[in-house]
């Protein structure tokens, strides 16, 4: 899944309080590890935003002169 076809379920929203961190922890204990890392990078990119071109490392030319 991606930022650009992530979609919110308005209808799935639950609001609660704070105290009720049981039912997330539960939640996040009966998925696998990669839908874990799935869900923590769909955050990241959601948080710091996501652009193609920039995905892959700079190089930079560099002139070194040898003694």
């Amino acid at each position: 899944m991606s930022v650009q076809t992530a979609r919110m379920n308005r209808q799935a929203i639950e609001i609660t309080t704070l105290d009720d961190v049981q039912q997330d922890w539960h939640f996040w204990l009966k998925r696998t590890p990669a839908e874990r890392l799935e869900a923590l990078e769909l955050l990241r990119q959601i948080h710091y935003g996501y652009d193609p071109a920039t995905t892959r490392l700079q190089r930079i030319p560099e002139l070194v002169e040898h003694l």
